[in-house]
């Protein structure tokens, strides 16, 4: 059954492709049935430039405790230079 849970935020950085680096705009974010991943739902998410064109985005699909485990990492890093005072 299809989720259709979706979390939409703005960003600012740079994603990479083939062709070289673009800027992001946002990320869209979806927990629900993976395109490639052979699972029934994932954590999808759509690093998208909004002025590009649809080659301007960097998909990722991950199992969710890899998610989990992502997001952990993500705080525990920011955290550490906040510590760091960086």
């Amino acid at each position: 059954m299809c989720t259709m849970i979706l979390e939409r935020v703005a960003v600012s950085g740079a994603g990479k492709r083939e062709q070289g680096w673009f800027s992001l705009s946002h990320a869209s974010v979806t927990y629900d049935h993976p395109f490639h991943v052979r699972l029934e739902h994932a954590l999808n998410i759509d690093f998208v430039d909004d002025g590009g064109g649809p080659s301007d985005r960097l998909a990722v699909e991950l199992e969710p405790d890899s998610a989990r485990a992502l997001a952990r990492a993500i705080l525990s890093a920011l955290e550490r230079g906040d510590e760091a005072g960086v």
